[in-house]
């Protein structure tokens, strides 16, 4: 049981929970957090604190059933339910003071610092290092008056299990990936973060992690393939003892940016997942800021989720750690994925499509010839160009899936590239229905064939997809008709060079 909230009105569609969410973003913005990158961080702690307070005040009432004790992990009067509800017993103290801004001030002075200083506590627990990581860059709230403030704590105070109706809408996780998305949108930074959801959906399908294994991305993000992986293995739950090991012995990650690193330590809290181990720092130079979530991390796992960041350029000080010399980002991390699966793990990784044409770079070369020779890269997907739009990418990109432990014989090949997409039209579950129903037996269709290693080793491992089956256009215009075309653009081509001599 949860405390009673018969007085906020029940959210009963997506439509009216997305809004309401959209509503508490309206007055961040008037208050001071104008854009996504900064109302997003801002809402990420204060649903944490909502969430976490509900659930371990239900941990607590389950415990006493039964006899045994729970020690939360906040104490008063920093807990959700004493500083920000409406009738907390601080709040309510703090606004009879009298004081102007007195919330803002408590939450400044007093609440923050103690929450990033939970870690440091003797025998801090690992949900409690969790929160202080969280809470590692939050300095003060960026919400601008007292007013603002409380008028944002109301409406996330009345976000509970209770006022949601989880039979018919999206659960709160996922109404703050649609937050997440937010980052990604109008081409600023926040894209790099960000994998369009069905995308990372179809991939955790086809890998099918199992309960047992470990799940680890290398360049997490806000931690989207770690929570999908648990949603989809959390329904396998048979006992006990597989929650718990889904809970607290699954899922790692490695993310650099002090932005997005505890925006994926609060998301996969709100999915469930009671402890993250997720690894801060730069994943490709080994150089750490924080590793206290990671100290009993496995040197490598049965499952590899991930989608390196496209473009990026590595110096010498990341470079050092591979056997094969490369400034690009995505190369440099294949070659980490092949090192950190085990012998019969399982990987679904998103590349961009250099990755897989480029034969006139050495590193390249090798890397792909490492990868086939170690592992079975038994499928690669065409994307169209248009999947990442939303994330202010339109880099042409493919899924690979592979096995570790035996050489690649032959791979096969499934065409997506000539699906349109647009912002209003993404790339959906659906338009993988043919490629899921194939896959099985690899067979060939319209959209998907085989090319065998012999074939990738005679153009030097160049592994694009290239449709033998695709229909070419047909020019029909006859050669008196180019001709004239070329004849044109000459005269138009020797006119502007005249006005520019002229000029």
């Amino acid at each position: 049981m949860t405390r009673s909230n018969s007085n906020h009105r029940k959210h009963n569609t997506p439509q009216a929970l997305n809004a309401y969410v959209k509503s508490i973003c309206d007055i961040m913005r008037r208050g001071g957090a104008a854009g996504a990158l900064q109302y997003v961080p801002e809402l990420t702690w204060m649903l944490f604190l909502r969430i976490l307070d509900e659930r371990e005040e239900n941990e607590l009432q389950a415990a006493n059933a039964v006899g045994e004790n729970f020690t939360p992990s906040l104490a008063a009067p920093y807990r959700w339910r004493d500083w920000a509800a409406p009738h907390g017993t601080k709040r309510v103290e703090l606004q009879m003071g009298g004081a102007l801004g007195a919330v803002k001030q408590f939450v400044d002075g007093e609440l923050l610092p103690y929450l990033r200083n939970l870690e440091n506590q003797p025998h801090a627990t690992a949900r409690q290092k969790v929160i202080s990581e969280v809470f590692s860059s939050v300095e003060r709230t960026r919400i601008d008056t007292e007013r603002n403030l409380l008028d944002i704590l109301d409406k996330v105070d009345a976000l509970s299990e209770a006022n949601v109706d989880q039979t018919h809408i999206f659960t709160l996780s996922q109404v703050y990936e649609g937050l997440l998305l937010n980052m990604g949108a109008k081409n600023n930074d926040g894209g790099q973060f960000y994998t369009p959801r069905e995308v990372i959906r179809a991939i955790v399908r086809v890998v099918n992690p199992q309960i047992g294994g470990t799940v680890y991305d290398p360049c997490c993000g806000t931690g989207g393939f770690l929570a999908e992986a648990f949603e989809y293995m959390q329904p396998r739950v048979t006992s006990g003892e597989h929650i718990e090991q889904l809970k607290t012995r699954t899922f790692y990650g490695r993310e650099k940016e002090n932005l997005v690193y505890p925006i994926a330590l609060a998301n996969l809290v709100l999915h469930g997942i009671d402890e993250p181990h997720i690894w801060h720092g730069n994943t490709l130079t080994n150089r750490v800021e924080y590793d206290g979530l990671f100290q009993h991390a496995p040197a490598q796992y049965d499952y590899i989720l991930t989608n390196p960041p496209f473009g990026g350029k590595e110096g010498k000080d990341a470079q050092t750690n591979f056997a094969y010399k490369t400034g690009a980002t995505q190369v440099l991390f294949l070659q980490h994925v092949i090192a950190a699966l085990k012998d019969g793990g399982a990987c679904g990784i998103v590349l961009d499509e250099g990755v897989l044409f480029r034969t006139n770079e050495t590193a390249f070369v090798q890397t792909k010839r490492k990868l086939l020779d170690e592992c079975e890269v038994y499928c690669i997907v065409s994307l169209p160009s248009g999947v990442f739009l939303q994330a202010g990418g339109g880099v042409k990109t493919n899924l690979l899936f592979f096995t570790k432990g035996a050489p690649t014989e032959s791979i096969w090949y499934y065409d997506l590239a000539h699906v349109k997409i647009t912002k209003k039209q993404p790339l959906t579950l659906a338009h993988f229905e043919n490629f899921f129903e194939l896959l099985p037996t690899r067979a060939e269709s319209e959209y998907s064939w085989n090319v065998k290693l012999a074939d990738l080793k005679s153009k030097n491992f160049d592994l694009k997809a290239v449709n033998p089956r695709a229909k070419m256009e047909t020019d029909t215009r006859t050669p008196s008709e180019l001709y004239e075309i070329i004849e044109t653009k000459q005269r138009e081509l020797s006119d502007a060079l005249a006005r520019l001599k002229a000029m």
